[in-house]
């Protein structure tokens, strides 16, 4: 297991609105997300998601020429933290995350390891709950999530 959790805005966003928030503390107990990421989520954090600013302002800068201050400062924060985990679902900011080398997984990687640590009962159930607010998941990636934690 990762030692330091990243999060970036979107995994909160979208937990927070379909009331799911908790999900995301039951399965890694501490995040850590940077100013610009609270900033850009708008609302309360809670006490067991960290504030930690980015050493590399240099780092994070150039990372802004192609990404969002939220997705460039989770990115650099996960470059100065060995041993840690990127939670974050855009997809340009995955690709230039993993080029970096960084570990990452996204809102849909944390509901199936909320399945698997017996803390979600019905995946099914969330990503129903995550489409309706916009969250856009492919029939095919839909079908091979329930597949994989056996609802299907």
């Amino acid at each position: 297991m990762p030692k330091i959790i990243i999060a970036d805005t979107s995994c909160l966003i979208v937990l927070d609105q379909i009331g799911e928030l908790s999900i995301l503390e039951k399965v890694y107990t501490e995040i850590i997300i940077t100013p610009e990421v609270q900033q850009e989520f708008k609302g309360v954090i809670p006490d067991w998601i960290k504030v930690t600013s980015v050493t590399d302002k240099k780092r994070q800068n150039i990372l802004e020429l192609d990404l969002d201050s939220g997705e460039a400062s989770a990115i650099a924060l996960g470059l100065e933290n060995e041993n840690s985990l990127l939670i974050i679902d855009e997809k340009k900011g995955r690709a230039i995350a993993k080029k970096l080398g960084l570990r990452i997984t996204g809102t849909l990687g944390i509901i199936v390891k909320g399945k698997e640590l017996g803390i979600i009962s019905s995946v099914k159930e969330i990503l129903e709950k995550l489409e309706k607010f916009d969250f856009w998941i492919s029939e095919s990636l839909k079908n091979k999530i329930l597949t994989k934690v056996g609802e299907a």
